[in-house]
């Protein structure tokens, strides 16, 4: 089968099984990785998808005939690999995962020394290169070996140290694990916290019975938020396949944006390190600057994507970063993200405040009312961001293009940007304190976006 290019992104590999990605393209990246990074011993693993231990062979096979010795940690979710790498000291770690990709995809995170991103600038153009020309070195005359090692007593132990035990209180939690890797955690998890957990699709099944898991997706919240309500629970909890974001939804089954929960969390960090910088991104921004200002915080601005903001919140030694996405990162985990970490710390919150999830929030979605990401469907994205400029820059009050097109005014912004893997303009927009004014604006712009005129 030809080797393609497709799979291959600026930062991760993705593609269809097997035209785009094949177990001989696999174990050509183990060999082309161990070429260009030089690593002698690195950790493995795979998400649910059914042909992840096929693949997880083929790259093993490939890692240790480059002479590699190979750390196999089995089922597991991307951050595992991220916790590995940096626990056990290893030169780096590869997960076999498509996070919440259709079900016959397959692809693989890249990760170095210290959890650091492999990216295009790092070493991910050399292995593409390598793998795709046929350019792999010789086989090494002494292969590395394999050991398998279950890192989730000392993953879960790493867990529960940014929590404080006693501050929890039984809870009834909605947990929908989406049929992917994030039930086996939950289930170490619930044997050492006082919650009572309603599991939904709860069983790791590749087949994806109840459809991919994304909670990005509005059709995908439906699952969760009925169980909130038939349960009575107080809080509803959902994760991708590979569980690096989680989604919340409060106790009356409403989804939470992800934006506030990157404010929720970043006030809860700055309580106990006042002074801290805080790392978010352009798309919307109001509600987190205010609050870390208010907090005592210093709030630093990031282009959006892992890379970035992993190597962001390096520079700044900030203690937290948070997409709206729900990618939440941690200076306490190497920098990385995790989908574990936030929801134990949301938790934390509610049982020490003494109120309803709904109620924590309230306010601050009545301050900065969003519309949440819109993606639309162009045939010329760049052309589309020039007319938006056009007409919306005169007037405003400031203007940014860190990462697509920012434009603000005193009641109301937005930011546009192109996707980075598909034909899309993804769209957000916040006023302060006017709902209306932000359905409006929002409107207005998809109309223009999708070849209307405004309002």
């Amino acid at each position: 089968m030809e080797i393609s290019r497709k799979a291959f992104k600026a930062y991760d590999i993705r593609g269809k099984v097997p035209e785009e990605l094949n177990e001989d393209m696999i174990y050509r990246i183990g060999r082309a990785y161990v070429a260009v990074l030089g690593a002698k011993k690195v950790a493995v693993g795979h998400d649910i998808r059914l042909s992840g231990p096929a693949f997880r062979d083929a790259l093993v096979r490939g890692l240790t005939e480059g002479g590699c010795d190979v750390v196999d940690i089995g089922l597991c979710g991307t951050e595992q690999i991220y916790f590995a790498v940096s626990h056990l000291n290893l030169d780096g770690g590869l997960m076999i995962t498509a996070s919440h990709n259709p079900q016959d995809y397959n692809g693989m995170k890249l990760v170095g020394r210290e959890s650091r991103p492999v990216g295009v600038e790092n070493g991910l153009r050399d292995i593409e290169n390598m793998v795709v020309e046929g350019r792999l070195p010789k086989v090494a005359a002494v292969s590395g070996r394999v050991s398998h090692s279950s890192i989730m007593e000392a993953y879960v132990a790493h867990l529960l140290t940014y929590i404080d035990l006693a501050k929890l209180k039984p809870l009834k939690v909605v947990v929908n694990a989406g049929n992917g890797g994030a039930g086996a955690v939950l289930d170490e998890l619930e044997k050492r916290l006082p919650f009572t957990f309603v599991k939904v699709n709860h069983e790791p099944d590749g087949t994806f019975p109840h459809g991919v898991p994304n909670p990005l997706l509005p059709e995908n919240r439906e699952a969760t938020a009925r169980a909130v309500r038939e349960a009575g629970a107080d809080v509803g909890i959902a994760w991708d396949g590979d569980f690096d974001r989680c989604f919340f939804f409060d106790e009356r089954g409403d989804f939470i944006e992800g934006y506030y929960i990157v404010g929720f969390l970043a006030q809860a960090f700055l309580r106990r390190q006042p002074g801290a910088k805080i790392i978010y991104d352009p798309r919307l921004t109001w509600n987190t600057i205010e609050i870390v200002e208010k907090a005592g915080g210093i709030p630093v601005q990031c282009k959006t994507g892992h890379v970035f903001i992993k190597d962001r919140m390096r520079q700044e030694d900030a203690v937290y970063g948070g997409e709206m996405s729900a990618h939440h990162y941690f200076k306490d985990f190497f920098y990385c993200d995790s989908g574990m970490i936030p929801w134990l710390l949301v938790l934390e919150l509610i049982c020490s405040s003494g109120r309803a999830f709904s109620e924590l929030l309230a306010e601050r979605i009545g301050c900065y009312p969003a519309s949440g990401e819109i993606n639309s469907r162009v045939a010329d994205g760049p052309a589309v961001l020039a007319k938006l400029e056009e007409i919306y820059a005169p007037g405003a009050l400031r203007v940014e293009k860190l990462d697509g097109l920012s434009i603000e005014y005193d009641n109301w912004r937005f930011n546009v940007r192109l996707s980075n893997t598909e034909p899309l303009l993804r769209l957000n927009v916040e006023s302060r304190c006017d709902k209306e004014l932000m359905q409006l604006k929002t409107k207005d712009l998809l109309a223009l976006i999708n070849g209307g005129r405004a309002g």
